[in-house]
């Protein structure tokens, strides 16, 4: 006989509890608590009880550990993010958003692992295999040698690769989609997607098999399902990218065999996803030099430098509160340089609409864009450009001073490459060496807010908005704000 466990349970966080409750106490979600069903073998607590585990061997912390095999596929962008290639007996989670081109990546993939004479197996559980082939003959990859089905039932899935011959990796499109016999909930909740994940898991620790899910994910960019299924795996990657652009960047969030701060960037075009060898160049291209409110920042994404173009837009508002609008950065801390500005450097920017992009889809995370944000601030408001072969990088305190950032050189060296002459940098920021660029540092915000006012045209502003600075020439006014005294 069968037991029959009713559980109600979060389709958001995963949560448990026994009855059901209109909000969830674990995630603050409403109306995503389900009931579902679970059926457990009714096991006599007597035999239970009886069964005694097996005794194993301990080793110590001393030796030499052999190196982790590789699984590399020649995509070097794909295998820069997962450490070198992917490592036999692992387990990795894709996310993006629908139309990202997950799927397009896995197969580009698994064609390019098929060639170096690995056995892959992709199964799509949202699309027809004749789906899977179009997409294969419209990349040009029809002629790979990779085992194709249609399947949703994770034990038929293992049986399969368990009556066929040894499998190296195998591709799961998606793991929403799969369900398992054990359960009797729903493809796509709780309980079947970290059932089903699990038993992928477990093959894989068993088989030496790579396995890769694919995952879909939330409004908010977060992957679907239990956050369980996250801690599971052994990487997790997010695929991301803007529909208006042609860029993609797969970024680590999790990775137990490599760093967690690189990233991987691909253009798509007709043909599929190209690797794009020089993002810098990328990101930069289409440049307006001559525009105020545009700025150069030089950033580091694991151990790649990447140059990409900050643009802000400040405007009168004729609202009681300014519109505060960000693209690629964290609105916190736009907020947080906005307060400097205003508290340190009197730069009062409370009656002005702020806009801020980070111009061709980038996402920037590291603190260290807060001196570039803030050059294309005042250069906005002033109306005064930046030198074009300038590039800005270092941390905004709340006290306004300038905090120094790590990997200092491989930021100036990339800068010198791509064709910049100066760099705006923290003051202490070298490590001794001859830089290769002409270094301007600077230990307050103050500092760059003067020297961007001192290059304003003068001009005679318009009337402010109600609550908004006074008018007359700006110039001056920011100018005598980035002195030592902050009085209004």
């Amino acid at each position: 006989m069968a037991k029959r466990d009713h559980t109600f349970v979060c389709q958001s966080c995963g949560a448990v509890y026994s009855r059901w409750q209109g909000k969830c106490d674990a995630c603050g979600a409403w109306n995503t608590i389900a009931e579902e069903v679970a059926v457990a073998a009714a096991v006599p607590a007597a035999q239970r009880s009886s069964r005694k585990g097996r005794a194993f061997a301990l080793e110590s912390l001393e030796g030499v550990g052999n190196p982790t095999p590789r699984l590399v596929c020649g995509i070097g962008e794909l295998d820069r993010v997962a450490g070198g290639g992917f490592v036999p007996g692992s387990i990795l989670l894709i996310g993006g958003d629908p139309g990202i081109g997950k799927s397009t990546l896995l197969v580009q993939a698994s064609a390019a692992l098929a060639t170096r004479g690995l056995n892959v197996v992709y199964v799509s559980g949202e699309e027809a295999v004749d789906q899977v082939r179009m997409r294969a003959q419209r990349l040009g990859l029809a002629g790979a040698k990779v085992g194709l089905a249609a399947e949703t039932n994770a034990e038929n899935i293992l049986a399969t690769l368990a009556g066929g011959p040894p499998v190296h990796v195998v591709v799961i499109d998606s793991i929403q989609t799969m369900w398992s016999d054990s359960v009797e909930s729903a493809p796509g909740t709780v309980t079947q997607v970290r059932t089903s994940a699990q038993l992928l898991v477990r093959y894989a620790k068993q088989t030496g098999a790579c396995v890769i899910l694919v995952g879909h994910v939330t409004k908010d960019g977060q992957i679907a399902g239990p956050r369980v299924v996250e801690h599971m795996v052994d990487a997790v990657f997010s695929f991301e990218g803007d529909g208006g652009h042609q860029f993609r960047v797969l970024r680590a969030q999790k990775n137990r065999f490599g760093p967690t701060d690189e990233i991987g960037v691909f253009e798509m075009t007709g043909g599929g996803l190209k690797e794009v060898a020089n993002p810098s160049e990328l990101f930069l291209s289409n440049r307006d030099l001559g525009a105020p409110g545009t700025a150069v920042f030089a950033g580091m994404e694991g151990t790649r430098p990447v140059l990409v173009e900050i643009q802000a837009l400040v405007a009168p508002s004729s609202l009681g509160t300014p519109r505060r609008a960000v693209v690629g950065w964290d609105p916190n801390r736009l907020s947080m340089v906005l307060a400097v500005l205003d508290a340190r450097c009197g730069v009062r920017l409370g009656g002005h609409d702020v806009y801020l992009n980070v111009a061709g889809g980038f996402r920037i995370a590291e603190p260290a864009a807060d001196l570039a944000v803030a050059a294309a601030l005042v250069s906005s408001l002033t109306g005064a450009p930046l030198p074009a072969d300038a590039v800005y990088f270092g941390e905004a305190s709340l006290t306004g001073a300038v905090r120094q950032v790590s990997q200092a050189p491989a930021r100036l060296k990339e800068a010198a490459k791509l064709g910049f002459a100066r760099a705006v940098i923290p003051a202490g920021g070298q490590d001794g060496s001859t830089p290769p660029v002409e270094v301007d540092a600077i230990s307050s915000l103050a500092q760059l807010v003067a020297s961007i006012a001192a290059r304003a045209p003068r001009k005679t502003a318009p009337r402010p908005a109600q609550g908004a600075a006074g008018g007359g020439d700006l110039r001056p006014a920011i100018a005598t704000a980035g002195s030592d005294d902050y009085s209004d």
